[in-house]
């Protein structure tokens, strides 16, 4: 199907959806993939014809083996969007939704061929297991948290709104 220039040149940025889930002692839950040394928080890309949302809950049930709403994990509201234009090969949107709390980690039914572990983190362990770009989003969503507000981060610009 053919699209009308001036949709043809709208960005079609990657998109990926994850959750902050917290802790009893307010740590955040973060998972270790088999795939990358860096840590990630529950979720992952958008597939096409899902909506962010749905995305995030998807990833939920297969990385954690909770359905949402299930021992206290949800898909509550939008508390981070980052965009950015850095990416290989795409621009990228990545969403970070109240992801409700966890008390106890022995739960989760990681699937082992890409989970290794999960453990919760404060602030400052997240900056040293996960990527610049995902803690820098993670304490974005917890200060969300705290306020009631949205955080809007354009990595382009180097702003966190």
């Amino acid at each position: 199907m053919d699209l009308p220039p001036w949709l043809a040149s709208a960005a079609r940025p990657v998109t990926a959806a994850g959750a902050v889930v917290l802790g009893p002692d307010g740590g955040v839950l973060l998972v270790e993939p088999t795939y990358k040394p860096t840590w990630e928080v529950p979720g992952g890309l958008v597939e096409p014809g899902e909506s962010p949302r749905a995305a995030c809950r998807r990833e939920i049930a297969e990385e954690l083996g909770l359905a949402p709403g299930e021992r206290g994990v949800r898909v509550g509201r939008l508390l981070c969007l980052d965009w950015t234009d850095r990416s290989p090969g795409a621009p990228a949107l990545r969403l970070l939704y109240d992801g409700g709390t966890l008390d106890d980690l022995s739960v989760l039914q990681l699937p082992a061929a890409e989970l290794a572990s999960a453990r919760f983190a404060s602030l400052d362990v997240v900056d040293e297991l996960c990527g610049d770009s995902l803690s820098r989003r993670v304490r974005a969503a917890v200060a969300a948290l705290g306020s009631g507000g949205l955080a809007e981060i354009d990595d382009d610009a180097g702003a966190v709104a």
